[in-house]
Formats: structure tokens, C-alpha cells, sequence
């Protein structure tokens, strides 16, 4: 299909100011109390031609995370090569996807949005972050620089384990332990995973 929700690098176009409009929207009042029909309001267009686009708001949101958990993973490289270059892109992915508002505002006001994520399924930025990961655990493999081992259980590993420097690292900071640290701890047990 040609459409953004599965080819996030088409060119921009009347979707992604639709899915701005319905930011906004979420950012202001939350997920449950947004509708299709504001985000029409917002975006200055009918609201058949939202209607058009997507049937309902759960599809909507499924689109709009998808753009902007794209664009946080597209967004954060390395100049270091090696584990060091996958184990620096994971970290400050995890760092700016906390950071992040929409992201903060979801867990604020609408935090069941996530579960489906967490507990039944994967959804297609997971997807995107895991074949990023297994590709560079192959190349790891291939020179030797990462260990042995089926490289797509690897990319899960790592990305399960990111959940939690993601969802909970808050819970975990007080005046014993900061995050700075915690991010330093992954850092460390992302790479010592990934050692042969």
C-alpha cells in the first residue's frame, strides 16, 4: 500500500496535517476526550474527510504513534560503529521517547493506550526499532564483534528490556540513584549482552 501509515517515508502531505491537528488535540484534552470531529475542527477541513481517512479514533492514534515513534527512532543515531553505535541509538532512543510529550501526555492522562503494546501485541514502530536492532546484530555477528546467537531473540531481548527504562525509570530515581545512572546501568548491560 502507498498509504503514510504503512510507507512512513512518504513525502508529507494532508495526512500528516490531519495527524498534527489530532496531536494537538491529544496534547490539550487527552485521547478519550478527542474526536474525529475535532480534529476536523483543528485540521480546517470537513469531517467526512477525517471520516475518509480513518473510521474511527483508534485507528487515528494507532497512525499518529506510528509517525512520531518513527520519527524518535529515525532521529537518534551514533557516530560509533559496532556495539557502541547500537547500544548509544538505544539509550537515547529510550531517552528522548521519555522525554517526548505526546508520549508523556498518553502516560499521564491515557495510560491503558499502551497496554495493547506491552501485553498483547506488537505494534509497528516495535517492528521498525526491531529490525534496526537485528540488522545491526547481524552485522555485529558478521565481523564478530557481537556473540553468537539467534540475532532476532537477541533485538527482542533488547527490546523488552528497553520497556522498562522507557515505562517505569522514574519509579526508580530518588537521591540514592538517578537517572543519569540508570541509563548508564542499561548501557552497560546492553553491551555486556551483546559481547561475545
Amino acid at each position: 500500500m502507498a498509504s503514510l501509515r504503512h510507507n512512513p517515508d512518504a513525502a508529507p502531505g494532508p495526512r500528516d496535517g490531519y495527524l498534527d491537528a489530532a496531536r494537538a488535540c491529544i496534547l490539550d484534552v487527552g485521547w478519550r476526550r478527542t474526536t474525529l470531529t475535532e480534529v476536523a475542527r483543528r485540521a480546517g477541513v470537513s469531517r467526512m474527510t477525517i471520516y475518509r481517512t480513518w473510521s474511527d479514533m483508534p485507528q487515528l492514534l494507532g497512525d499518529l504513534m506510528t509517525r512520531e515513534w518513527t520519527a524518535i527512532v529515525a532521529g537518534t543515531g551514533s557516530d560509533a560503529d559496532g556495539i557502541p553505535g547500537l547500544v548509544d541509538r538505544m539509550v537515547a532512543t529510550i531517552r528522548t521517547l521519555r522525554e517526548n510529550e505526546l508520549f508523556v501526555r498518553i502516560v499521564e492522562l491515557d495510560p491503558e493506550l499502551i497496554l495493547p503494546y506491552l501485553l498483547a501485541r506488537r505494534g509497528r514502530s516495535q517492528d521498525l526499532i526491531l529490525a534496526i536492532a537485528e540488522e545491526s546484530i547481524v552485522a555485529g555477528q558478521a565481523t564478530g564483534d557481537v556473540r553468537a546467537g539467534n540475532p532476532t531473540a537477541i533485538a527482542r531481548s533488547l527490546v523488552l528490556a528497553a520497556h522498562g527504562f522507557v515505562l517505569s525509570a522514574h519509579t526508580m530515581v530518588d537521591d540514592r540513584a538517578s537517572l543519569a545512572e540508570l541509563d548508564a546501568e542499561l548501557a552497560l548491560a546492553l553491551t555486556r549482552v551483546l559481547q561475545p
